[in-house]
């Protein structure tokens, strides 16, 4: 089923974290973001909307670090429940789309709750000052690629490195619920 994220909160300010990535390496975001701006993206391997925005997902990330824009992917879905999110996976997953940024494995699924994160994909586009700018989605398409879809995503971070702030139109995203673990921390 599918769930949605709440609107943009302005100036929300990110919390830190420190999660492990697929490249073997620990990534803190205080250490990790842009000097214009931060992306986080929560993502996950099985998702059909992931799976279908994905490749415009990897396109935008590299064409935004020239703007000084970093991207941080999370995976925070319950691997026992799900399988094909589990960390290994997560490995495949990113060397198969060629992922340019890290990949995180958030098991205990404490910065998913700390940051709301609501389905699968759902972007948090911070600026300079890791103020929440952007949560909305990467474009209309949805499942279905539209080929003239305006780049929603990738113009609200533009616009964030280049001002500071995000658009006041936001749509939100669509996606997969988080796949929440049974049990509570």
């Amino acid at each position: 089923m599918a769930a949605i994220p709440p609107v943009c909160d302005f100036g929300w300010k990110a919390i830190d974290f420190t999660l492990p990535g697929v490249d073997g390496k620990r990534h803190r975001l205080a250490d990790s973001a842009g000097p214009n701006g931060t992306l986080i993206a929560f993502i996950c391997n099985h998702c059909p909307y992931v799976k279908a925005v994905i490749g415009r997902l990897v396109r935008d990330a590299a064409e935004l670090r020239a703007h000084g824009i970093e991207t941080l992917a999370i995976s925070s879905n319950d691997a026992s429940a799900y399988p094909e999110d589990s960390f290994p996976e997560m490995k495949v997953f990113a060397e198969r789309h060629g992922f340019g940024f890290p990949y995180l494995h958030d098991d205990a699924q404490d910065v998913a709750r700390a940051y709301g994160a609501a389905c699968t994909p759902d972007f948090f586009g911070f600026n300079s000052k890791l103020e929440l700018q952007y949560r909305g989605r990467l474009d209309a398409s949805r499942k279905d690629t539209l080929p003239d879809a305006k780049r929603e995503l990738f113009e609200a971070m533009r616009r964030i490195a280049e001002t500071g702030r995000g658009p006041a139109e936001q749509v939100v995203s669509i996606g997969c619920s988080i796949k929440w673990k049974s049990f509570s921390h």
